[in-house]
Protein backbone atom coordinates (compact mmCIF):
# COMPACT_ATOMS: atom_id res chain seq x y z
CA UNK A 1 0.00 0.00 0.00
CA UNK A 2 2.92 2.54 0.85
CA UNK A 3 4.32 1.88 -2.67
CA UNK A 4 1.14 2.34 -4.47
CA UNK A 5 -0.07 5.60 -2.78
CA UNK A 6 3.67 6.90 -3.22
CA UNK A 7 3.48 6.26 -7.08
CA UNK A 8 0.28 7.97 -7.19
CA UNK A 9 1.59 11.00 -4.99
CA UNK A 10 4.80 10.68 -7.86
CA UNK A 11 1.83 10.96 -10.97
CA UNK A 12 -0.81 13.05 -9.60
CA UNK A 13 -1.35 15.11 -12.74
CA UNK A 14 -3.48 17.61 -10.92
CA UNK A 15 -0.13 18.22 -9.02
CA UNK A 16 1.92 18.08 -12.28
CA UNK A 17 -0.09 20.80 -13.32
CA UNK A 18 0.28 23.04 -10.33
CA UNK A 19 4.55 22.15 -10.48
CA UNK A 20 3.92 23.12 -14.29
CA UNK A 21 2.74 26.76 -13.46
CA UNK A 22 5.33 27.55 -10.65
CA UNK A 23 7.40 29.16 -13.19
CA UNK A 24 4.58 31.89 -14.69
CA UNK A 25 3.77 32.45 -11.36
CA UNK A 26 7.38 33.01 -10.08
CA UNK A 27 8.11 35.22 -12.86
CA UNK A 28 4.52 37.53 -12.08
CA UNK A 29 5.69 37.59 -8.43
CA UNK A 30 8.81 39.04 -9.18
CA UNK A 31 8.09 41.37 -11.99
CA UNK A 32 4.71 42.73 -10.99
CA UNK A 33 4.32 46.03 -9.24
CA UNK A 34 4.82 46.00 -5.38
CA UNK A 35 2.41 48.05 -2.94
CA UNK A 36 2.36 48.60 0.71
CA UNK A 37 -0.70 47.71 0.81
CA UNK A 38 -0.67 43.73 0.01
CA UNK A 39 -0.36 42.20 3.59
CA UNK A 40 0.07 38.88 1.55
CA UNK A 41 -0.27 37.51 -1.87
CA UNK A 42 1.14 34.71 -3.68
CA UNK A 43 1.49 31.02 -2.45
CA UNK A 44 -1.85 31.99 -0.44
CA UNK A 45 -5.74 30.12 -0.71
CA UNK A 46 -6.63 33.87 -0.44
CA UNK A 47 -4.59 36.98 -0.92
CA UNK A 48 -4.91 39.67 1.96
CA UNK A 49 -5.30 43.48 1.43
CA UNK A 50 -4.65 45.92 4.34
CA UNK A 51 -7.29 48.42 4.93
CA UNK A 52 -7.48 51.19 7.03
CA UNK A 53 -8.22 49.74 10.63
CA UNK A 54 -7.42 45.74 11.78
CA UNK A 55 -9.44 44.07 9.17
CA UNK A 56 -8.12 42.47 5.75
CA UNK A 57 -9.74 42.48 2.71
CA UNK A 58 -9.64 38.39 1.15
CA UNK A 59 -9.16 38.23 -2.36
CA UNK A 60 -9.52 34.62 -4.45
CA UNK A 61 -9.94 33.55 -7.66
CA UNK A 62 -10.38 29.94 -9.32
CA UNK A 63 -11.36 28.85 -12.97
CA UNK A 64 -13.50 25.77 -13.30
CA UNK A 65 -12.18 23.07 -16.20
CA UNK A 66 -14.02 23.06 -19.66
CA UNK A 67 -14.67 19.53 -19.54
CA UNK A 68 -16.20 19.77 -16.23
CA UNK A 69 -18.37 22.41 -17.96
CA UNK A 70 -19.73 20.17 -20.84
CA UNK A 71 -20.24 17.16 -18.65
CA UNK A 72 -22.34 18.59 -15.74
CA UNK A 73 -23.24 22.63 -16.22
CA UNK A 74 -25.06 22.75 -13.37
CA UNK A 75 -22.13 21.77 -10.84
CA UNK A 76 -19.24 23.92 -12.47
CA UNK A 77 -21.83 26.74 -11.76
CA UNK A 78 -22.23 25.52 -7.94
CA UNK A 79 -18.21 24.49 -8.05
CA UNK A 80 -17.57 27.97 -8.89
CA UNK A 81 -18.70 29.47 -6.00
CA UNK A 82 -17.75 26.69 -3.96
CA UNK A 83 -14.50 26.48 -4.21
CA UNK A 84 -13.65 30.16 -3.47
CA UNK A 85 -15.33 30.36 -0.70
CA UNK A 86 -13.46 27.84 1.23
CA UNK A 87 -10.39 29.13 0.12
CA UNK A 88 -11.53 32.25 2.26
CA UNK A 89 -12.63 29.88 4.84
CA UNK A 90 -9.32 28.18 4.45
CA UNK A 91 -7.20 31.21 6.35
CA UNK A 92 -9.96 32.04 8.83
CA UNK A 93 -12.02 34.77 6.77
CA UNK A 94 -15.84 35.50 6.17
CA UNK A 95 -17.13 35.61 2.30
CA UNK A 96 -18.95 38.37 1.74
CA UNK A 97 -19.53 38.67 -2.41
CA UNK A 98 -18.14 36.94 -5.77
CA UNK A 99 -18.02 37.66 -9.15
CA UNK A 100 -17.87 34.94 -12.12
CA UNK A 101 -17.18 35.46 -15.68
CA UNK A 102 -18.95 33.14 -18.10
CA UNK A 103 -19.01 32.07 -21.51
CA UNK A 104 -21.05 29.42 -23.14
CA UNK A 105 -22.04 28.06 -26.73
CA UNK A 106 -25.10 26.16 -25.94
CA UNK A 107 -27.90 28.53 -24.45
CA UNK A 108 -29.24 25.22 -22.52
CA UNK A 109 -25.92 24.75 -21.12
CA UNK A 110 -25.38 28.88 -20.06
CA UNK A 111 -28.43 28.55 -17.99
CA UNK A 112 -27.55 25.28 -16.45
CA UNK A 113 -24.12 27.15 -15.24
CA UNK A 114 -26.18 30.00 -14.14
CA UNK A 115 -28.70 28.13 -12.37
CA UNK A 116 -25.66 26.83 -10.24
CA UNK A 117 -23.96 29.75 -10.00
CA UNK A 118 -27.41 30.95 -8.27
CA UNK A 119 -27.53 28.11 -6.27
CA UNK A 120 -24.06 28.32 -4.70
CA UNK A 121 -24.19 31.84 -4.17
CA UNK A 122 -27.95 30.90 -1.80
CA UNK A 123 -26.37 28.03 -0.22
CA UNK A 124 -22.95 29.96 1.06
CA UNK A 125 -24.86 32.88 1.31
CA UNK A 126 -22.66 34.99 -0.95
CA UNK A 127 -24.07 37.71 -2.96
CA UNK A 128 -23.09 37.55 -7.18
CA UNK A 129 -21.89 41.33 -7.60
CA UNK A 130 -20.01 41.67 -10.67
CA UNK A 131 -19.99 39.69 -13.73
CA UNK A 132 -19.17 39.16 -17.49
CA UNK A 133 -21.19 36.95 -19.85
CA UNK A 134 -20.35 36.21 -23.27
CA UNK A 135 -22.09 33.96 -25.90
CA UNK A 136 -19.14 32.11 -27.67
CA UNK A 137 -17.59 29.27 -29.93
CA UNK A 138 -16.40 27.66 -26.56
CA UNK A 139 -17.36 27.59 -22.25
CA UNK A 140 -15.02 29.54 -20.12
CA UNK A 141 -16.50 29.87 -16.52
CA UNK A 142 -14.16 31.88 -13.52
CA UNK A 143 -14.87 33.15 -10.00
CA UNK A 144 -13.66 36.15 -7.75
CA UNK A 145 -14.35 35.42 -4.22
CA UNK A 146 -14.13 38.38 -1.65
CA UNK A 147 -13.76 38.14 2.04
CA UNK A 148 -12.23 40.02 4.95
CA UNK A 149 -10.63 38.98 8.39
CA UNK A 150 -9.15 40.62 11.59
CA UNK A 151 -5.29 40.90 10.66
CA UNK A 152 -4.21 38.99 13.69
CA UNK A 153 -6.40 35.67 12.95
CA UNK A 154 -5.38 35.29 8.97
CA UNK A 155 -4.18 31.94 9.22
CA UNK A 156 -1.74 31.93 6.56
CA UNK A 157 -0.94 28.59 3.69
CA UNK A 158 3.59 28.97 4.24
CA UNK A 159 4.15 29.28 7.78
CA UNK A 160 4.20 25.56 9.27
CA UNK A 161 6.90 25.08 11.54
CA UNK A 162 9.13 22.55 12.22
CA UNK A 163 7.97 19.94 14.96
CA UNK A 164 4.32 21.22 14.15
CA UNK A 165 1.64 18.31 13.92
CA UNK A 166 -0.45 18.08 10.89
CA UNK A 167 -4.12 17.73 11.19
CA UNK A 168 -6.49 16.69 8.56
CA UNK A 169 -10.41 17.21 8.83
CA UNK A 170 -13.19 16.17 6.65
CA UNK A 171 -16.80 16.12 6.80
CA UNK A 172 -17.25 12.62 6.81
CA UNK A 173 -21.18 12.97 6.55
CA UNK A 174 -21.30 13.07 2.34
CA UNK A 175 -21.85 11.07 -0.52
CA UNK A 176 -20.32 10.26 -3.86
CA UNK A 177 -20.88 13.79 -5.93
CA UNK A 178 -22.38 13.67 -9.87
CA UNK A 179 -19.84 14.98 -11.22
CA UNK A 180 -17.13 12.19 -9.96
CA UNK A 181 -16.29 8.84 -8.47
CA UNK A 182 -13.54 10.86 -7.05
CA UNK A 183 -15.75 13.82 -6.17
CA UNK A 184 -16.92 13.67 -1.61
CA UNK A 185 -20.00 15.45 -1.75
CA UNK A 186 -20.62 16.97 1.49
CA UNK A 187 -22.86 20.38 0.40
CA UNK A 188 -25.59 20.38 -2.29
CA UNK A 189 -27.94 18.53 -0.39
CA UNK A 190 -27.80 19.79 3.10
CA UNK A 191 -29.20 23.20 4.19
CA UNK A 192 -27.00 26.18 4.22
CA UNK A 193 -27.39 26.43 7.91
CA UNK A 194 -25.25 23.24 8.20
CA UNK A 195 -22.96 23.67 5.74
CA UNK A 196 -22.13 27.28 6.92
CA UNK A 197 -21.79 25.57 10.56
CA UNK A 198 -19.23 23.27 9.51
CA UNK A 199 -16.90 26.17 7.98
CA UNK A 200 -17.29 28.06 11.20
CA UNK A 201 -14.60 25.67 12.92
CA UNK A 202 -11.97 27.87 10.57
CA UNK A 203 -13.07 30.99 11.66
CA UNK A 204 -12.90 29.66 15.38
CA UNK A 205 -9.69 27.94 15.40
CA UNK A 206 -7.90 31.29 13.22
CA UNK A 207 -9.91 33.58 16.12
CA UNK A 208 -8.33 31.66 18.94
CA UNK A 209 -4.59 31.74 16.69
CA UNK A 210 -4.58 27.77 17.52
CA UNK A 211 -2.89 26.81 14.16
CA UNK A 212 0.53 28.10 12.22
CA UNK A 213 -1.02 26.99 8.40
CA UNK A 214 -3.60 25.82 6.65
CA UNK A 215 -5.13 25.09 3.27
CA UNK A 216 -8.48 23.36 2.11
CA UNK A 217 -8.28 20.15 0.30
CA UNK A 218 -7.92 20.93 -3.63
CA UNK A 219 -8.64 18.64 -6.66
CA UNK A 220 -4.93 17.37 -5.29
CA UNK A 221 -6.11 15.51 -3.23
CA UNK A 222 -5.05 15.27 0.40
CA UNK A 223 -1.59 14.66 -0.93
CA UNK A 224 -1.81 17.37 -3.16
CA UNK A 225 -2.46 20.15 -0.80
CA UNK A 226 -0.13 19.02 2.21
CA UNK A 227 2.61 19.10 -0.82
CA UNK A 228 1.43 22.73 -1.55
CA UNK A 229 1.57 23.97 2.16
CA UNK A 230 5.37 21.98 2.44
CA UNK A 231 6.75 24.20 -0.11
CA UNK A 232 5.05 27.12 0.16
CA UNK A 233 6.54 26.84 4.02
CA UNK A 234 9.67 25.60 2.96
CA UNK A 235 9.55 22.62 4.85
CA UNK A 236 9.18 18.88 5.14
CA UNK A 237 6.58 15.77 6.64
CA UNK A 238 6.15 12.87 7.30
CA UNK A 239 2.32 10.85 7.07
CA UNK A 240 1.60 7.85 8.94
CA UNK A 241 -1.05 6.68 5.75
CA UNK A 242 -2.77 4.41 9.14
CA UNK A 243 -3.86 7.71 10.86
CA UNK A 244 -6.04 8.67 7.51
CA UNK A 245 -9.54 7.70 8.15
CA UNK A 246 -11.99 6.92 5.32
CA UNK A 247 -15.86 7.92 6.06
CA UNK A 248 -17.99 4.78 6.34
CA UNK A 249 -20.41 5.64 3.40
CA UNK A 250 -17.05 5.22 1.21
CA UNK A 251 -15.65 1.96 2.80
CA UNK A 252 -19.09 0.31 2.34
CA UNK A 253 -19.01 1.23 -1.88
CA UNK A 254 -15.22 -0.93 -1.81
CA UNK A 255 -13.40 2.66 -1.50
CA UNK A 256 -9.57 2.05 -0.10
CA UNK A 257 -7.30 4.57 0.75
CA UNK A 258 -5.34 4.71 -2.18
CA UNK A 259 -8.75 5.84 -4.04
CA UNK A 260 -9.66 7.83 -1.14
CA UNK A 261 -6.22 10.00 -0.99
CA UNK A 262 -6.67 11.26 -4.77
CA UNK A 263 -10.23 12.27 -4.11
CA UNK A 264 -11.44 16.22 -3.60
CA UNK A 265 -13.25 16.44 -0.59
CA UNK A 266 -15.40 19.13 -0.27
CA UNK A 267 -15.50 21.09 3.34
CA UNK A 268 -11.74 19.31 4.31
CA UNK A 269 -8.93 21.25 5.30
CA UNK A 270 -4.99 20.49 6.36
CA UNK A 271 -3.96 22.34 9.03
CA UNK A 272 -0.52 22.71 11.20
CA UNK A 273 -0.41 23.91 14.84
CA UNK A 274 1.78 23.03 17.87
CA UNK A 275 1.27 19.68 19.84
CA UNK A 276 -0.57 21.30 22.72
CA UNK A 277 -3.03 23.21 20.30
CA UNK A 278 -3.77 20.14 18.67
CA UNK A 279 -6.41 18.79 21.13
CA UNK A 280 -8.49 22.17 21.06
CA UNK A 281 -8.33 22.29 17.18
CA UNK A 282 -10.16 18.21 17.12
CA UNK A 283 -12.85 19.82 19.74
CA UNK A 284 -13.49 22.81 17.90
CA UNK A 285 -14.05 20.38 14.64
CA UNK A 286 -15.86 17.81 16.66
CA UNK A 287 -17.94 20.15 18.21
CA UNK A 288 -18.89 21.18 14.57
CA UNK A 289 -19.51 18.05 13.22
CA UNK A 290 -16.37 17.50 11.58
CA UNK A 291 -14.12 14.28 11.65
CA UNK A 292 -10.60 15.29 12.52
CA UNK A 293 -7.02 13.43 13.26
CA UNK A 294 -3.30 14.02 13.47
CA UNK A 295 -1.99 12.61 10.92
CA UNK A 296 1.88 13.75 10.52
CA UNK A 297 4.29 15.86 11.75
CA UNK A 298 6.54 18.61 10.27
CA UNK A 299 10.01 17.99 9.92
CA UNK A 300 12.99 20.26 8.23
CA UNK A 301 14.26 17.85 6.14
CA UNK A 302 12.64 19.21 2.33
CA UNK A 303 11.15 15.74 1.38
CA UNK A 304 7.82 13.99 1.95
CA UNK A 305 7.56 10.39 3.21
CA UNK A 306 4.62 8.02 4.07
CA UNK A 307 5.21 5.43 6.92
CA UNK A 308 2.26 3.06 8.18
CA UNK A 309 3.86 3.07 11.53
CA UNK A 310 6.87 0.29 10.83
CA UNK A 311 8.56 1.20 7.20
CA UNK A 312 9.04 4.55 5.86
CA UNK A 313 8.99 5.94 2.24
CA UNK A 314 10.55 8.92 0.95
CA UNK A 315 7.89 9.87 -1.59
CA UNK A 316 9.28 13.19 -3.12
CA UNK A 317 12.66 15.12 -2.22
CA UNK A 318 12.07 18.94 -2.96
CA UNK A 319 15.22 20.16 -1.76
CA UNK A 320 16.80 21.19 -5.06
CA UNK A 321 13.85 23.31 -6.16
CA UNK A 322 12.39 24.71 -2.91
Amino acid sequence: MLEKIANYIRNNRNIIEKEELNPIVEFINANSYKSSHIFSDMGQDSAAIKRNDDTLTLVTTDRIRTSFIERFPFGAGFSSILVGVDDIYACGGTPLAATVIISFKDKSVGQKMIEGISNGSHKFKVPIIRGHTNTKDYYELSSTLIGEINKNDYIPANTAKELDEIILAVDFDGKVGRASKLHWDTVTYKSSEEVLNKRYAMNLIAQSHLAHSSKDVSNGGIFGTILQLLKYSRVGAAININQIEIPSKLVAKGYDLETYVQMFLTTSYVLTAVSKNCQKILKIFQDHHMNAVVIGSIKNEFDLSINNGQNSIKVIDFKHNI
